[in-house]
This record gives C-alpha cells, structure tokens and sequence, in this order.
C-alpha cells in the first residue's frame, strides 16, 4: 500500500514501484497517489490534489475532506491487507492516516517515505511519528538522531532528487521549441505545484516577468507545469510564457535556463543539480505566518541554504516577495555572467553535503521494504 498525497511524493511513490518491480515483477499496489504512480501501476482510490495543500488554513478548509479519505483508505486496507503500507511525505495527512490505521487494529507494518524537518521546525513531531511508524526511509542526512532518541528505525536511502539524470536533456530542443537564439536568455518561471502557493505568490512571479521582459526583449521565460495545475498556470500566464509539459521538456528547460525564479520546494534541488542560479520567493497565509513564525527554527526555507550556510540563493518571503524586488534579483543573475557561475557553483557545493552520489534512493528504500515483506 503506497500514499503520496501530492505532486513530490507521487514522484517518489513511482520511483520506489519501479524499484519494488524490479525485485517483484508480481507485485500489486494499491493506495492513493498521482498520474506518476498511476503510470507505474497504482489504481488511486481517490484523486489526491484535492489535498495537496499547504499552511494551516488551507488544511482546515480540507480537513473534513481529508477525514472521509483517511477513513476509505482504512476500509481499503483492511479489506486488501497489504503486506506494507509505506506512506508517502505529506505529514498532516498521513500521520493522521498512520494513527488510525494503529487504532483500527491494522497489523500492518507501517513505514514513512520522509519525515517533517524536525530540525528545522515543531521537534515534538519526531515523537508523534515514532509512535505511530515502525521505520522512517529519510532522504537528507541530518534526520535521524532526531527520530532514533525516540526509538525510531531509521534509514537514510538519499534524496532521490539527487539521483535525477540529466545527461540526456537537449536544450538546444527546447531553443529550437521556443524560437530562442543561442545566445538568448531564458528565464524558468516555477510558481508552485498547488493551487494555494500560485494563488499567493502568482501575481508577485507575473509582475516580475512583465518587468523584465519589458526591459529584456530577447529574454525568453519558460515554465514547465506540473500535472495538478497545468490547467491553472495555462489559463493565467502571459502568451509571452512558454509553458511546457513532461519530465523531457523539464529537463530541457533546466539545462537550458540562464536563472530561474522559482517557489520554494523540492524544485530548489532539481534546479542547483541542473546547475541553474536561482531566486525564490514564497509567501504564506495570514494565519499560518503567525504560526510559523513561532515555531521555525532554521535561519532559511531553502534546502540548498540550510546544506550551505548561509543564503546562497536569495530568499525574498512574504512581504519582499514582491514582482519589484523579485525582478531586481532576477535582474542581477540575468546580467552578471560571473554572478551565475559564483552561485552555481556555491549551489553545487551544497548537493555534497546533502548526500549527493550515493546509491539509487528509491533501490535502497526497495531493500528496506524487501526485508518487512521477507517477514511476512
């Protein structure tokens, strides 16, 4: 049983099924996830983007929802009885999920696919995931004392963002696409994966597009999509915006891109892989600002930061997060050569410490689970 409740851990979900056919050509999985996990096999219960939220107000605006789906997946589990459940990133749901799997009585082993920063951010929460989880499968190195004083298994498998290959994006094909010159600057545009962050921070991500393509004529901006709000960014961007779709085209785009001006994420990583120098911009509800900013303990939002040290790049949050400000950082890469490469290489530095070069994650997470099936 495998549950990723948004884009990133629906990625996850399929690269670990890969990993888990290759050792059981017979297996069959059930759960809940995205077209990723759809393509490798899983039949969803239910569409899982109608949870795929972030902040506190948006998860009590769903929260009744999530309740129903949590109580489905249970039913299901009890009537499949999977041999493993590995629940997928997406704390506020799956602890949920985890919990009343335990009181329904379930013998199941339960493992989590990533735990919630407690390092950088509400540390009782490696205590409620050690009460409820028999494993956690962690994919950055610093993780695991802070769940193994619990009593928690842990094992770090790698981030599998690490483990993208790029050796055979083309970005002359997305040039030749986009109608751009060689010489042209490109500019990636990437606002989010979820409704929520491109309804915040969109206008500020536009504005600042409009205010260096007006300074740029030859500036080219591309945005790669993702499945759950193609539709969205496509009915909101520019004409003057290439947005294009599939993991092909994303990896053009990347090696392609002179900078990028991206939304905080897991994205971060893929672009300092591709080697692109970024800004990123973000910005939280009302409410869950408040609350964040009572319980953040790390000095940055951006893992590439947090590995380095200090901010490599530029972070301009909620009230900075402005198409003004965004587009006078953007403005600093796009017109610096010898800024882009200081920043990529800083930003190269950084995936080192985050574990860079190890084994497949996802074929290291297939051997944890290979030996709870074992057992079973």
């Amino acid at each position: 049983m495998l549950v990723a409740a948004e884009a990133s851990g629906d990625n996850l979900g399929a690269g670990l099924m890969r990993a888990l056919k290759a050792r059981y050509p017979d297996a069959r999985f059930i759960g809940a996830g995205g077209a990723a996990m759809a393509a490798e096999g899983l039949v969803s219960a239910f569409d899982t983007s109608e949870l795929s939220i972030i902040g506190f107000t948006e998860a009590l605006m769903v929260a009744r929802k999530a309740a129903r789906r949590v109580k489905q997946l249970v039913a299901l589990a009890r009537v499949e009885k999977p041999d493993v459940a590995v629940l997928i990133d997406s704390y506020g749901f799956n602890i949920r999920l985890g919990a009343a799997m335990r009181q329904a009585g379930l013998k199941i082993p339960l493992v989590k696919y990533v735990g919630p920063q407690v390092w950088a951010t509400r540390p009782g929460r490696a205590k409620t995931l050690a009460r409820v989880f028999d494993h956690l499968l962690a994919i950055l190195p610093f993780d695991a004392p802070f769940y193994e004083r619990h009593g928690l298994p842990v094992t770090f498998v790698g981030n599998p963002t690490l483990a993208i290959d790029f050796s055979r994006a083309n970005p002359g094909r997305l040039r030749k696409t986009i109608g751009a010159g060689p010489d042209d600057p490109i500019l990636l545009l990437l606002p989010g994966s979820r409704k929520s962050e491109i309804e915040r921070i969109g206008p500020a991500f536009e504005d600042a597009v409009a205010r260096l393509q007006a300074e740029r004529p030859k500036l080219h901006v591309v945005c790669p999509v993702a499945p759950t709000v193609a539709g969205l960014l496509k009915s909101r961007l520019s004409t003057r915006v290439h947005v294009v779709e599939g993991d092909e085209a994303k990896k053009d785009a990347m090696k392609a891109a002179t900078a990028a001006l991206a939304c905080s994420g897991t994205v971060t990583t893929e672009l300092a892989l591709a080697g692109v120098p970024m800004v990123v911009g973000y910005r939280l509800g009302a409410l869950t600002l408040l609350i964040f900013k009572a319980i953040m303990k790390a000095p940055f939002i951006t893992l590439i930061n947090i590995a380095a040290g200090k901010e490599v790049a530029p972070e301009l949050l909620q009230g900075n997060c402005t198409g003004e400000k965004l587009a006078a950082a953007i403005g600093r890469l796009l017109d610096d050569p010898a800024l882009r490469v200081s920043k990529a290489a800083e930003q190269d530095a950084a995936l080192d410490r985050l574990g860079r070069g190890m084994p497949d994650p996802s074929a290291k997470a297939a051997e944890i689970l290979a030996g709870y099936l074992k057992a079973r």
